[in-house]
């Protein structure tokens, strides 16, 4: 069996990206290339083209949201969860052929192996100096992020890939270079850190308003964040929350100068029709109502492959939660609800402790829904119908359907009220523990209304880096190196932002902002952690969190009951997938190959 990582021909989605007043992707036919296509200026803009869709498998897949999310002190499985893939990342029970992992493994490593030809091939390319260096650094970054992607889940993983450390290869290649495990991480994170150097002095220094090609300032982002998580490896050098700390002042302190800023309103960030906007560093593109030129095929039973289905990951089971009078209030699945796929769910670490304060800090109500209207999929008739059912039980489109308190006191108090629709506590709110209710704080910053059918997939491109978690980089690189001060400005810069209301006078946002402000004695690795819940929460970067820093088991045996009884230490590392292992060749013959697995996997 050839190994994951072996390319004997590419297959490139051609995909150019027009400016002008409106951003628009168009794909041309798949086509096999031989590399002497890459000699030329169309055939490695191509190359470069197809790196960046590639980045549709890492975020947007059930894979790679489970994987990113899943078991943490955040996100557990959904009543729809129960089984599986993600049944097994929820309760560490995860053998070496669970089908999440193989998502960045089966995929980044073509996509590396691309980058590398790029960056062959490219000085032999008649084109202008300038435009080869960004096309150069474009690679550059996006083989640092390929591989951020691999290393934060399995460790060290192969640099070369059959030809030399970082060289394109084109022949089947059966071995396996990670060992020595250690050697080869420090390898692996220089690597990035040279590619994510050269990228944030060549990238062009702004991104384009209306597309998310590259620039600095996401070169920047991801720079910082690799000093950081190498100060934390086995591979950590005595600089490294230094270096990160002044990679991501270096663009804190520029904001202008690199085109981004923090938004006033929080809430405004993940704002659908909202998704170019400057605090948004680098998203992986799509397009509304495009699925072809997405590359889903499928769109109503594609959960894999490149299609982006975090809009319904984290949706709870409000169709037909609620009934009066014999009329269900919500009884199809309209389009600003998303499809109730189930599959995760927040911990009640979230809702109660996390975000306690829902009062001053604006990033829950930002970050969840918690209110359900009365709505529907019906149009003409079937429409004028259903609003006379409805009105019959006292209701109309637009009322309030499913309310889920903050307090267990204030659901008391609407229930004691008599209010006819639903209202739950946090006490009743689903989870693993308590059944009675399939509701919960449904994540809504992917939420996705203009769409085929209510079975559809997003069209909204994923965000990856914002400005808002270079502050928060920055905070915990300047603690980490013994400068706690330091932090304390940052972090308040993002508490102070989230006290924000549009509806608040000058006199009361200064009451909240004041309210919301920490000082030194305050700051810890466990409250900046906090902090990115607050300001992050269900961004795909929690697993990362917490693995990297070695806080996975402690945090969840403290904060989710379903992963606590089998989390441990080695599971900070995902296995090698069964099919590499079984793949390997040894080059001096040894049979064993579980030499080649994770600790804690055989």
């Amino acid at each position: 069996m050839k190994t994951r990582y072996y390319i004997q021909a590419i297959l490139l989605s051609a995909i150019v990206m027009f400016g002008g007043c409106k951003k628009a992707l168009e794909e041309r036919p798949y086509t096999a290339f031989t590399t002497d296509y890459f000699k030329s200026p169309e055939g490695l803009q191509a190359a470069i083209n197809s790196v960046y869709a590639g980045m549709r498998y890492d975020y947007g897949p059930i894979g790679a949201v489970l994987l990113a999310n899943m078991g943490t002190d955040e996100w557990t499985f959904g009543d729809q969860g129960n089984s599986g893939q993600t049944l097994e990342l929820g309760t560490y029970q995860i053998p070496p052929t669970n089908g999440s992992i193989l998502t960045p493994w089966n995929r980044n490593y073509s996509n590396i192996n691309l980058c590398n030809a790029i960056l062959q091939f490219a000085p032999q390319v008649s084109m202008s100096d300038a435009a080869r260096n960004v096309i150069m650094a474009e690679a550059r970054y996006l083989r640092a992020h390929y591989y951020m992607l691999l290393v934060i889940q399995f460790g060290a993983v192969p640099l070369d890939l059959g030809s030399g450390d970082l060289v394109f290869t084109d022949v089947a290649y059966y071995g396996f270079n990670r060992l020595p495990f250690n050697d080869v991480l420090k390898k692996n994170y220089q690597a990035m850190i040279n590619d994510l150097t050269f990228a944030s002095q060549n990238l062009p220094v702004t991104r384009p308003s209306n597309a998310f090609k590259l620039s600095q300032s996401a070169a920047l982002h991801l720079l910082s964040k690799i000093y950081l998580y190498r100060g934390y490896s086995d591979a950590k050098e005595s600089t490294d929350f230094a270096n990160a700390y002044k990679t991501a002042m270096e663009l804190i302190n520029n904001k202008s100068k690199y085109g981004t800023d923090l938004l006033q309103d929080y809430s405004q960030i993940h704002k659908q029709g909202n998704d170019y906007n400057r605090e948004i560093l680098y998203s992986v593109e799509r397009l509304p109502l495009n699925n072809a030129n997405n590359e889903v095929a499928n769109p109503g039973s594609d959960f894999a492959e490149k299609v982006n289905l975090s809009n319904n990951l984290f949706n709870c089971n409000y169709q037909n939660a609620v009934t009066v009078g014999g009329v269900s209030l919500i009884d199809d699945r309209p389009l600003q609800y998303g499809r109730p796929l189930r599959q995760l769910a927040p911990t009640a670490n979230v809702f109660n402790r996390v975000f306690a304060d829902k009062g001053n800090d604006s990033r829950y109500d930002a970050t969840f829904r918690t209110m359900w209207r009365v709505a529907t999929l019906r149009t003409g008739a079937e429409l004028e119908t259903f609003k006379t059912r409805l009105a019959g039980v006292g209701f109309a489109l637009g009322d309030t359907a499913i309310y889920l308190a903050p307090t267990d006191a204030r659901a008391a108090q609407l229930k004691a009220l008599g209010k006819r629709y639903k209202v739950l506590g946090p006490s009743e709110f689903w989870s693993n523990q308590n059944k009675t209710n399939q509701l919960y704080p449904n994540l809504k910053k992917y939420d996705d209304s203009v769409r085929n059918n209510f079975q559809d997939v997003s069209g909204r491109p994923y965000i990856v880096a914002k400005l808002s978690e270079v502050y928060l980089i920055a905070a915990e690189a300047a603690f980490q190196d013994g400068r706690a001060t330091d932090a304390v400005p940052l972090i308040n810069t993002l508490r102070e932002r989230a006290a924000y209301r549009s509806w608040f006078t000058a006199g009361e946002l200064a009451t909240r902002r004041a309210a919301m402000t920490i000082t030194v004695a305050q700051i810890n690795l466990d409250f900046i952690l906090d902090e990115r819940t607050r300001e992050l929460c269900g961004e795909g970067l929690r697993w990362a969190d917490l693995a990297v820093r070695k806080k996975l088991v402690e945090r969840v045996k403290a904060y989710n009951p379903d992963g606590a009884p089998n989390v441990k230490d080695f599971h900070n590392l995902r296995p090698i997938p069964q099919s590499q292992i079984n793949s390997v060749v040894d080059p001096g013959g040894d049979s064993n190959r579980n030499k080649y697995q994770n600790p804690g996997y055989y």
